[in-house]
């Protein structure tokens, strides 16, 4: 078989795997599900690097695989999956759709830049990454997911609230500016913020939300 199979990229699937259920979810309606399988799926992305970077013996071809192959799911991830969630709740007028296109293909220029710079950064250093060049695509499975639990607290303001969510952080994606990355302290407590906020989500709300 062609590619590379080891455990550095088992994350990477689990995640894509999370998101293409996640949209059968949202297509049919059930966008509490739907938004867990988002933040499952960006969870799963916070730490497929860490785990990656275990493997010291990896040769420069599985390196630029594993390059590749994270990109090219957080495409569905991050960039379609939430375009599907924002379009089934609501975001579906003539005004909506140039911003979700938008959203979409900043998420893909953002990403191919990415690669690119990533790729020649670590031909030059082994050394982790400390910062992003613009908002990573990632962020939409923070973002999203912490929109939809505080949506009960402006009801008749949710679409105007999401349709300025997806413009301002598709602009996010290809501005010019150093983004820190999250340490391991500042990760486990967004983790733990998310999975508060999705538990919410699942639990405590009632029925599925109307546009």
């Amino acid at each position: 078989m062609i590619g590379f199979y080891d455990y550095t990229v088992i994350l990477t699937y689990i995640s894509f795997a999370s998101s293409v259920c996640g949209i059968f979810l949202a297509v049919t309606g059930h966008f509490n599900w739907a938004i867990f399988c988002l933040a499952f799926s960006g969870l799963c992305d916070m730490f497929d690097g860490k785990i990656a970077r275990t493997k010291k013996d990896r040769t420069e071809d599985e390196k630029k695989f594993g390059i590749q192959i994270d990109s090219l799911c957080d495409v569905v991830c991050f960039g379609v999956f939430p375009i599907v969630i924002c379009y089934e709740m609501g975001m579906r007028h003539l005004y909506s759709i140039p911003l979700l296109v938008f959203y979409g293909l900043a998420g893909i220029i953002r990403l191919g830049y990415f690669n690119v710079m990533e790729e020649k950064r670590q031909e030059e250093t082994e050394e982790a990454r400390k910062y992003y060049q613009g908002l990573p695509i990632t962020s939409m499975s923070v973002a999203l997911p912490l929109l939809f639990v505080v949506s009960p607290l402006f009801p008749g303001f949710f679409m105007l609230a999401l349709h300025l969510l997806v413009l301002t952080v598709g602009i996010l994606f290809i501005t010019d500016f150093q983004f820190r990355k999250p340490t391991n302290r500042e990760l486990a407590i967004l983790v733990t913020v998310v999975a508060i906020a999705v538990l919410r989500v699942l639990f405590l709300w009632k029925g599925r939300l109307k546009a």
